[in-house]
């Protein structure tokens, strides 16, 4: 479904993101080989959308236009910035126009369409969703917005609550493959970077005023409006309402799937009066506050399970010269509440769990060129803090609901090397990590890059590289409802090696690459089946070897564009057929989707969408019966009418009204339909 976007004889300067502090993990000091999507996969294909007469110019001519444009962000992949077409790994970019175009309604919807992520969606609208890569789990990929990682080490399945609303982001960012030498220690299978827009746009171009509004099946209403000033110290501001009926109800015929949630969002850029362009300050804060219908997330006995969650996220970033040496450094502040109830709003057979995280975090990441290549050094420090009902050690003093807590710290330093010729790239480095939980001593994790450009139109390239994951606080503690942790579990493992080609023609582009992933000391919930009283517990279970492989074919013209992408996955490990294993081998052996972009007038478009997956592992049903997953397909569809000043657009998610299972006792809705507006001025 990936569009790649491949090397170019001479780089441009896109004056709006080069050098901007959060751009593709910028603060973090990667560059890319950038990727991106299709107009088949995520972008709405017409001219109008671009503001280009297509009388004027022919389709292919405005798709190169914006190839050039998008190709011009400085994007990084490695801990130093290099130009654009000397990085040695990919990264994939889903574009402002992608995300507009896609029949989607939030972040976790979107990232279904890329063939090496896997989305287990418990329900629509964003409720929760966990979302992995590459045959990991929700725990082992880090999440950042505008570069700053707001993983919460309490657990993986909240991790999508964003506090901005989809029509803040002006894109995504997509790394598959581990990279802890680059993001530090929750990285183990990629990254994925949200980037949202430091003003307001609407068809016609910028707006200081937009609103947005949408509504649908199962009772769904959205409203989102925003607001911005543009000055030497640009502001915007932005909040979304969300609510939803939900697609199921209980056995007692109450409401189990419904949904509401609230979204504000601020962000600011301060220039420096003088100096290079995108040198100055930014920030950002925002919070994120919902509450869901749990039905049969976490027991298949309860369907009336209830949660509520609030997070609040708050950082600050700065771009500085110093001579030869370039500094980035960054100040971040994450908190996050849950409140989880198994028999909604009733504690008094089982009383509610609570848990308040904070995390607190300064990086900094530094380079400097030399005639020997460009070379990156910095340090990270990230405090993790947890008090709770039930995860932790006992506290000296008891405070309202929390009981129990734990404070760790992560200490990271790193340095890479980087060596560019014309045709030829090779970054090669290591990160060296000590938590302070378990007294674990300072590990390092080294990787190499490598990449081979021939001519106009090939590329090649390999990598070995080894990352690490550190356990949640819930692996570490969850004791209850049939769970038994170990607080004394080690980190995650993994070694991998990955070779690919990319190709990239007018009208034409592929990529295909291979991994093989050998993991240790993996993370799981298992569960002995020979014992009826068994109870889940958390072990660093085994080793685990992976072997996948990518395609991704795009072939535009004038009236359409076509892609397919697929994926394929074989994990394999000690054979213990008396286990019961809750994440480990739940993957997507097969995953293929399959795109069309049609414009039907200059204003009007229809993007469809088909989705194939074929889970591998097992679930217990509700009467005790160990299922298999079903293999399954999903077309959605979007109808856009675009004009200067307005959108208008209809969608229909799982046109087909196919009935499927994709993450335990969880039942997924069958067609829905939606319908909404955004307006600027």
């Amino acid at each position: 479904m990936y569009k790649t976007l491949f090397n170019q004889r001479k780089a441009l300067v896109f004056k709006q993101f080069t050098h901007k502090g959060w751009s593709l993990f910028a603060c973090l000091g990667r560059v890319v080989v950038i990727s991106v999507l299709s107009a088949s996969t995520l972008r709405n294909a017409t001219a109008a959308s671009r503001n280009v007469s297509t009388d004027e110019e022919p389709a292919d001519t405005v798709r190169i236009d914006k190839e050039l444009t998008i190709d011009d962000i400085e994007v990084t992949a490695s801990r130093a910035p290099l130009a654009l077409g000397q990085a040695a790994r990919m990264v994939t970019v889903l574009t402002r126009d992608d995300i507009q175009a896609a029949p989607v309604q939030s972040v976790n919807d979107l990232l279904k369409y890329a063939a090496g992520v896997d989305v287990r969606q418990r329900g629509p609208f964003g409720a929760q969703t966990d979302i992995s890569i590459r045959g990991g789990t929700q725990e082992q990929i880090t999440i950042l917005l505008n570069g700053i990682n707001i993983c919460d080490p309490q657990t993986g399945h909240n991790a999508f609550d964003l506090p901005c609303d989809i029509s803040d982001i002006e894109r995504i960012e997509i790394l598959e493959g581990p990279a802890a030498r680059i993001y530090g220690t929750s990285s183990l299978m990629g990254a994925v970077n949200i980037v949202t827009r430091p003003h307001p746009a609407s068809p016609a171009g910028e707006k200081q005023i937009v609103v947005r509004a949408e509504g649908g099946s199962f009772g769904y209403l959205s409203a989102a409006a925003s607001i911005s000033k543009l000055s030497t110290l640009n502001s915007k501001l932005s909040s979304c309402f969300t609510r939803s009926d939900g697609y199921s109800r209980a056995k007692s015929g109450a409401l189990n799937a419904d949904y509401s949630g609230f979204k504000a969002f601020y962000q600011g850029h301060y220039s420096f009066p003088s100096g290079e362009a995108g040198r100055g300050l930014y920030w950002h804060a925002g919070v994120s506050t919902k509450g869901f219908g749990s039905n049969t997330f976490y027991s298949a006995k309860f369907d009336e399970q209830y949660e509520q969650t609030t997070k609040v996220f708050a950082a600050l970033q700065g771009d500085v010269d110093a001579g030869m040496f370039h500094f980035h450094p960054s100040l971040y502040w994450n908190r996050s509440h849950d409140r989880f109830e198994l028999i909604r709003g009733d504690e008094s057979k089982v009383p509610f769990n609570h848990h308040r995280t904070d995390v607190f975090g300064m990086n900094l990441n530094s380079w400097f060129d030399t005639p020997l290549g460009r070379t990156a050094f910095g340090a990270e420090f990230r405090n993790e803090d947890i008090v709770s009902s039930n995860l932790g050690e006992p506290l000296n003093e008891e405070n309202g609901h929390y009981k129990y807590g734990l404070n760790r710290t992560n200490l990271s330093l790193h340095l890479e090397h980087n060596i560019m010729t014309r045709c030829f790239t090779l970054s090669a480095g290591f990160i060296a990590v000590k938590n302070t939980w378990n007294q674990m001593p300072f590990r390092l994790y080294p990787g190499i890059d490598a990449s081979l450009r021939i001519g106009e139109q090939w590329k090649v390239y390999a990598s070995y590289n080894e990352s690490l994951r550190m356990p949640s606080f819930t692996e570490l503690y969850y004791s209850v409802g049939g769970h038994k942790a170990d607080k004394y579990l080690k980190p995650e493992e993994l070694r991998a090696i990955e070779c690919g080609v990319k190709f990239f023609a007018h009208s034409f582009s592929a990529k295909a690459s291979l991994f093989h992933h050998h993991q240790r000391n993996t993370i799981d919930w298992v569960m002995d089946t020979r014992d009826p009283d068994a109870t889940w517990q958390s072990v660093n279970l085994t080793k685990i070897n992976a072997l996948g492989f990518e395609a991704d074919a795009t072939l535009n013209s004038q009236l359409s564009t076509l892609n397919i992408s697929y994926c394929y996955l074989h994990q394999q490990k000690d054979d213990m057929p008396h286990l019961q294993s809750q994440y480990s081998l739940e993957y997507l052996r097969h995953k293929l989707t399959a795109s069309l972009t049609l414009p039907v007038t200059n204003q009007l478009t229809l993007n469809a969408k088909y989705r194939f997956q074929d889970r591998m592992g097992t679930y217990t049903d509700t009467s005790g019966q160990v299922q298999n997953y079903h293999p399954y397909s999903v077309v959605d569809a979007r109808l856009t009418w675009q004009a200067d000043a307005y959108t208008l657009y209809v969608e229909a998610n799982n046109l087909l009204n196919h009935r499927y299972v994709d993450y335990g006792n969880v039942p997924q809705p069958g067609i829905w339909l939606m319908a909404g507006f955004c307006y600027g001025f």
